[in-house]
């Protein structure tokens, strides 16, 4: 059973505009951050980015067929500050990762990539009503873009994740999430970064994203990124002969052009 969009040759990004019109659009994401490129922003130095996730907001975790997505209880968190000019509540995170730890990495820095990239998903609650009306508008959604690099030790935060892997292998399946998320392992200590106008990287690709994607990495393990990969891009159902090849090993969206946008950077020039 083939995916309505993927990353294979035959459903990857180069074809998503076929069904998804948006992804030809001019504010795309992801972006190579040309740092040479960067304004720096007194502003955003003016007003940090502050972030609130209680310990215990996630509640599921679940097999999209394209990768793995942590939902949570969104009441008690808050995104604000920054580039920001709401409060924005986190409603899931998930990850891109690559076959190698060479790729994987959805923005790239002066073409350089990373082996994966965390997503934290937050949706405009001042404004809008619901995560869903959200998306549909151009200051709807707010994603803290976090680059993952290979360490010699695990992620604490994504050790959670990695216990749970065994339950989602298949498409479609999900499990609670009975752990407390101590986030800063998933945030690095210093809060520099670029931000720039863009979408959602996966269909049906809104342009409705205000980006921040942090200068510095997070570690993760290799055998961390090994667990991500035994993921199945079908569902157990489908599984059998269809198994072999079905592997989520690769689930990123290559760079696309900046364009006339600006990029502003928070921290020192790069």
């Amino acid at each position: 059973m083939s995916l309505d969009w993927g990353y294979t040759e035959n459903n990857g990004p180069s074809t998503w505009a076929k069904k998804y019109p948006l992804a030809a659009g001019a504010r795309q994401s992801p972006v190579d951050i040309n740092t040479s490129k960067a304004t720096s922003d007194g502003s955003l130095n003016n007003s940090p980015l502050q972030c609130s996730y209680p310990s215990n907001c996630c509640y599921r975790i679940v097999n999209t067929g394209y990768g793995w997505r942590v939902d949570t209880y969104c009441e008690d968190t808050a995104l604000s500050g920054g580039p920001l000019s709401e409060v924005y509540k986190l409603e899931q995170f998930h990850c891109h990762w690559g076959e190698s730890n060479a790729a994987g990495s959805e923005h790239t820095v002066d073409g350089k990539s990373y082996a994966a990239e965390l997503h934290l998903v937050h949706w405009n609650s001042e404004k809008y009503s619901s995560f869903k009306e959200a998306a549909r508008q151009p200051d709807g959604l707010a994603v803290l873009g976090v680059f993952l690099e290979v360490g010699n030790v695990d992620n604490d935060g994504l050790e959670n994740i990695i216990g749970l892997i065994p339950k989602i292998i298949h498409k479609g399946q999900d499990a609670a999430t009975s752990f407390d998320m101590d986030f800063n392992s998933l945030l690095p200590e210093s809060k520099h970064y670029w931000t720039y106008l863009g979408s959602l990287t996966t269909p049906p690709c809104n342009e409705c994203v205000i980006w921040t994607v942090f200068k510095d990495p997070v570690k993760i393990s290799e055998r961390q990124l090994a667990a991500f990969r035994n993921l199945k891009s079908i569902g157990e159902e489908d599984a059998g002969e269809a198994e072999t090849g079905s592997n989520l090993v690769r689930n990123y969206r290559p760079p696309l052009p900046l364009g006339n946008r600006v990029l502003r950077e928070c921290g020192p020039s790069s």
